[in-house]
């Protein structure tokens, strides 16, 4: 392909049609009239010899080419505006700017914490709004939109239109009162009543060991569900329950719970922690150097 002859600003529309899924909104996010928008994408199905987008009673539904094509285009887009962004000389000790986060609770109990000390010594003047995720998949729209400027947690939902960042892996743990703190066997773990979170999309279930069980013909008994993971500690301490727990989580509340900590008997697989955005966050350099921040607390955990 000749780049040449290549109009870049094709490209912008693009993105803006795989952002809206809606040709006036992508046309109102880029200033373009709705007659120029829709003439856009003729030209970009032209360019690219494919439908692109299809419309739809949900929208303009991209075809597997648009998916494909959209983290390059963001990734090159992203690139150029940085590259062309002027040079805002932004000093986190002396900058004021309120940014927002949705978070599990995952997120909020052990990765929060830790970006809140870092901000408050590097860039008092940054103020933070944490938002729960409760429902996935309504906050990754939210990203998108522009709502909030990430997502931190484990099991969320992709998006051709974001960006993720492995912050760190996690594993599972099991705690017992403190006064039973001897190794548990394979056994014990279904012979005992077990306490569990269980709130929807919250990290730390251990849905993954009841599938272990599961294969192995065995099942486990949940005496008390829960709604909120810090009560789960609190539950157990004093009693005879055992509860399966992300191993940061379970460590944060072990002492002050009175509760023990000791492997899970079954090898389950470790979970990943996440920091999503969206592709335009490369080009403001607050929102950059937030972002580096997040990482950097993700390192340290």
């Amino acid at each position: 392909m000749n780049l040449a002859a290549v109009d870049l600003n094709l490209l912008v529309a693009f993105e803006a049609l795989m952002e809206e899924r809606n040709v006036t909104r992508a046309g109102q996010r880029i200033g373009l009239a709705q007659p120029s928008m829709s003439s856009a994408l003729t030209r970009l199905r032209a360019l690219f010899g494919d439908e692109l987008f299809i419309r739809t009673a949900a929208g303009m539904q991209p075809t597997a080419r648009a998916l494909a094509l959209a983290r390059p285009i963001g990734e090159a887009l992203a690139q150029i505006r940085a590259t062309l962004a002027p040079d805002t000389g932004f000093d986190p000790a002396t900058a004021r700017r309120r940014l927002t986060i949705a978070v599990t609770d995952y997120g909020d109990l052990v990765v929060v914490p830790a970006l809140v000390a870092l901000l408050r010594q590097e860039a008092p003047g940054i103020d933070l709004i944490v938002r729960p995720i409760a429902d996935p998949t309504a906050s990754l729209a939210a990203l998108e939109r522009g709502d909030v400027d990430a997502l931190i947690g484990g099991h969320l939902p992709d998006s051709a239109r974001i960006v993720r960042h492995r912050l760190f892996e996690e594993d599972f743990v099991c705690i017992r009162d403190k006064a039973h703190a001897a190794p548990l066997t394979p056994d014990d773990y279904v012979r005992l009543p077990h306490a569990l979170f269980s709130s929807a999309g919250g990290d730390g279930s251990p849905g993954v060991v009841d599938a272990i069980l599961a294969m192995e013909g065995r099942k486990r008994r949940v005496a008390v569900t829960l709604a909120h993971v810090v009560a789960v500690p609190f539950a157990v301490a004093g009693t005879d329950l055992v509860a399966t727990m992300a191993r940061r989580i379970a460590t944060r509340f072990a002492a002050f719970a009175g509760v023990a900590l000791m492997p899970l008997p079954y090898d389950a697989p470790p979970f990943a922690i996440d920091l999503l955005h969206s592709r335009r966050a490369t080009s403001d350099p607050a929102l950059s150097w937030f972002l580096a921040t997040i990482e950097r607390v993700g390192r340290s955990l």
